[in-house]
């Protein structure tokens, strides 16, 4: 359901309301409003006159779906009833907990048939506050339509809209951390609209914020609006929240919104609400060239467009001097692509159209081509990808072809579209050059970036004020296990404890952590300050279940081993176990590396000493000056 009345006036889906309150939409508005009470709504859910339409919310990465918004609809609807005066009738005359469930079950009953389950995308559910507070409302009720349906819950995300009074907030906060904790993911619906602002936004800790239409119609012209869409955008990101501009009708409000480096994009000029769950891919334009340096240091991983070399193509209907003239012209030009409109239909490869279709296998290649058109002599392209496929896998992909097409051309598309070429030892020179980089700042051992990418990392994210967390993780007593198992066994559990940190973010925190190997047993993981102590407690949990494997047999049944400690003595040592110790920017200022790096050996230490004192794995977040 939605509550945005510029979208839902089912007058005509492609009108829009003007923000005038005296326009003719707006009057029509308010009279339809005028004409809705109890009666009409309890009859639109008893005639199951509500049904669902779905709108795609897209990647600004790669204009990929990222997921589904859920908007309410009534089928044919004669009376022309505004959505969004619906729900606020529903609020006046105490039937917005009905209403909200039956909305609630559409979306998830819907999206479902449509397929969504069978998916890695999201559901977006906008949800009343009010309703949440009604003493009707059905506790549990999501989680049966999620389970009945077979939908995941860390796949739904409930849409707060900012625009209701939250005249509760206790009740309100813990009607949200009830949803939190059973796995539901939440978002701030039309943020800088309502009454809420940043209290709501401090008070919930959302995973998305939704930029409310307003400020994102016309961007690109008014200054005011550009200023506070990046200064929210920056906020949410520096606190490790994902923003999503909604509301885009124009290219340049999207370039814009792009260029700000928000993560999500929903409106009407990338895709229309539909019936179905439509828009595979979203036209999204190349804003930033990565063709120098493309890789960070930090195994950000790179893709094929990135060096993708445009080329004018041929069309098919070309004649086959078009092609001979432009090889002769260009000694160095290796392959032209065929192109009808925007699609690649095949490709001509230097060596074999000249040797096959000029020379020819007795000379007469030219004389008996010679009326010939493009399509004619072309060959189907060996290896096609999307501008967004990954070096590593074009390179997996390269190693099916058959052994006379391995060094051909790599054609690559965007949005199915011609993008250009990439020449394998072009794409061989950029994956060793990755890997160089990646090697000089990585650990051998574990792979993860080393002591001057964590520094780095730090630099950047204290630099550009972000709150994060510093998670520092040491295993206990390693020295004593190394010298009883031996430095082969050590190896493997350095390997073991690095494999779980790399698991233990998830795929939408991902772009917001960092793993790093200081050296030796000690790691780090840097994430928002929301996920620290989530991601450690895993960490600890996915290490305690290897410890049987971990350790012999016996010692692991007696719960401990014999060593030699620090002075050379025989002493008994419990089973491998793990201190972690937080150290917050949301505790402290922290001014510089050296700052935090101080404070972290502080708290390191208070870890490893609460790990001894209760004879295994601890977790320490310094919370001395929260207040």
């Amino acid at each position: 359901m939605t509550f945005r009345s510029k979208w839902d006036v089912t007058i005509d889906d492609e009108e829009r309301i003007s923000e005038n309150s005296n326009s003719p939409a707006n009057n029509i508005a308010n009279n339809i409003a005028n004409n809705i009470d109890k009666q009409t709504i309890l009859e639109l859910l008893d005639n199951n006159s509500l049904t669902t339409h779905f709108q795609p919310i897209f990647s600004s990465k790669d204009g990929a779906v990222y997921g589904y918004e859920a908007l309410t609809r009534i089928k044919e609807d004669k009376r022309n009833i505004n959505i969004g005066e619906l729900f606020k009738k529903a609020i006046l005359t105490n039937t917005i907990s009905l209403l909200d469930v039956r909305c609630r079950e559409n979306a998830i009953s819907i999206a479902s048939s449509l397929g969504i389950n069978h998916s890695n995308l999201y559901l977006f559910i906008n949800v009343c506050p009010d309703a949440l507070m009604d003493s009707a409302h059905s506790v549990g009720i999501t989680d049966e339509l999620a389970e009945d349906f077979g939908i995941s819950k860390d796949k739904i995300i409930l849409e707060i809209t900012e625009e209701s009074a939250i005249h509760n907030y206790s009740l309100f906060i813990e009607a949200i951390a009830y949803y939190k904790k059973r796995g539901y993911k939440i978002a701030i619906d039309d943020f800088g609209a309502g009454y809420g602002g940043l209290k709501l936004l401090s008070a919930i800790e959302p995973d998305f914020v939704k930029i409310d239409r307003h400020f994102i119609s016309n961007i690109d012209k008014a200054t005011v609006k550009f200023n506070l869409v990046d200064s929210i955008a920056s906020a949410c990101h520096k606190i490790g929240i994902k923003v999503i501009a909604e509301g885009i009708e124009q290219e340049k409000e999207l370039k814009v919104v792009m260029n700000m480096g928000i993560d999500l994009l929903q409106g009407y000029y990338l895709y229309k609400p539909s019936p179905i769950l439509n828009g595979d891919r979203a036209e999204i334009p190349m804003l930033h060239s990565k063709k120098a340096n493309c890789c960070s240091t930090n195994g950000e991983q790179c893709f094929i467009g990135d060096i993708a070399h445009r080329i004018d193509p041929v069309p098919p209907s070309a004649h086959l001097t078009a092609a001979f003239n432009r090889f002769i012209k260009n000694p160095e030009l290796r392959s032209l692509s065929v192109v009808e409109g925007d699609r690649v239909v095949g490709m001509l490869h230097r060596n074999r159209f000249l040797e096959n279709n000029i020379l020819g296998k007795y000379g007469y290649g030219m004389h008996l081509n010679a009326t010939k058109h493009i399509s004619d002599l072309m060959e189907q392209p060996s290896l096609m990808v999307e501008a967004n496929t990954t070096f590593e896998d074009v390179a997996q992909r390269l190693q099916s072809r058959k052994f006379e097409f391995l060094y051909d051309d790599i054609s690559v598309t965007k949005n199915g579209k011609y993008y250009g070429t990439v020449a394998v030892h072009i794409l061989l020179n950029a994956i060793t050059e990755r890997s160089l980089i990646l090697a000089k700042n990585a650990n051998p051992l574990t792979g993860l970036p080393g002591n001057e990418s964590i520094q780095r990392e730090i630099n950047k994210r204290l630099s550009q004020n972000m709150h994060f967390d510093v998670c520092y993780i040491d295993i206990d007593n390693f020295k004593p296990y190394n010298d009883h198992y031996g430095f082969g066994k050590g190896d493997i559990v350095i390997k073991t404890l690095a494999c779980i940190i790399e698991e233990s973010i998830g795929p939408d925190d991902f772009d917001f952590s960092f793993r790093g190997h200081i050296g030796g047993d000690d790691f780090i993981l840097i994430t928002p300050p929301q996920i620290s102590i989530p991601a450690s407690e895993k960490i600890i949990s996915s290490f305690e279940s290897t410890l049987p494997a971990l350790h012999d047999t016996e010692d692991y049944n007696r719960g401990c081993y014999v060593s030699k400690n620090r002075k050379n003595d025989e002493e008994i040592f419990n089973l491998l176990s793990l201190s972690i110790g937080i150290v917050s920017t949301e505790v402290y200022k922290i001014e510089s590396f050296a700052q935090l790096a101080s404070i972290a050996t502080e708290v390191k230490k208070a870890a490893k000493m609460k790990s001894a004192s209760i004879c295994r794995s601890s977790i320490l977040r310094d919370r001395r000056l929260m207040g």
